[in-house]
Formats: C-alpha cells, sequence, structure tokens
C-alpha cells in the first residue's frame, strides 16, 4: 500500500509535480503511467483527456467538489479531469490528487496541449 505518490506532469517547456492519493482510482491510474495525453480546454474550467481504460471507482464518494489544481477523473465519461478553476460538487467526479505547485503551463496554451504524466522517481 502507498500513502500517495509523487508524480511528473510534462508540458512542452515545463515540468509540473503532482501527488496522487491513496485510492483505488489513483493506484489505478499511476498503474497506467506513464501516459501521453491530449488535454483539451472544458468549459474554461479545466482540462480534460480521453484515458486509455476506466478507473476503479471503489471507495470514493459518489460526488465531489473541485478546486484549482486538482487532478480528478470523471467516471462518467471515463476521463482525466485537471481542473484550474473551482468546480461545485458534482457526482461522478473522483479527486485523484492534486498539483503541487503552479499549473500556470497548463492555461496559457490555447487549444490542446500535449502532455506526459509519469511517476516521479
Amino acid at each position: 500500500m502507498i500513502e500517495s505518490m509523487y508524480i511528473r506532469i510534462a508540458t512542452s517547456d515545463t515540468t509540473l509535480s503532482a501527488t496522487l492519493d491513496d485510492t483505488a482510482a489513483g493506484r489505478d491510474l499511476a498503474a497506467m503511467l506513464p501516459l501521453t495525453l491530449t488535454l483539451s480546454d472544458f468549459h474554461a474550467t479545466e482540462k480534460i483527456a480521453d484515458l486509455p481504460g476506466r478507473l476503479s471507482t471503489d471507495g470514493s464518494p459518489s460526488a465531489a467538489a473541485a478546486r484549482a489544481g486538482d487532478i480528478a477523473y470523471y467516471a462518467p465519461w471515463g476521463n482525466l479531469a485537471i481542473f484550474y478553476r473551482d468546480f461545485p460538487r458534482s457526482a461522478g467526479l473522483v479527486i485523484l490528487g492534486r498539483i503541487d505547485e503552479s499549473f500556470a503551463a497548463l492555461t496559457r496554451a490555447d487549444g490542446e496541449q500535449t502532455v506526459t504524466i509519469e511517476a516521479a522517481p
């Protein structure tokens, strides 16, 4: 069992540090790493990308609110979401972890942005 897992999210010019929580969904995402994803903007609130598989939501609350910087899984769609604005409580939203520093590199890109998410050494 891990308490938390440190990851890196690399954009074309910046690498961000983040932490995944020790949850079933967080462990499932960690097992998929490394991942190269194409993030697209969704409602000027979050960056989203499809994942290559579903994450377990066992033990997760049925709904959650996201804070700017949260990394989340939206179970109904099966996608990853990185929030850059707070978002109200939403059914099916599972918080996976949090970016540990400024995430401006994710918000300054217009359109789609390719990132690589990997375990931090």
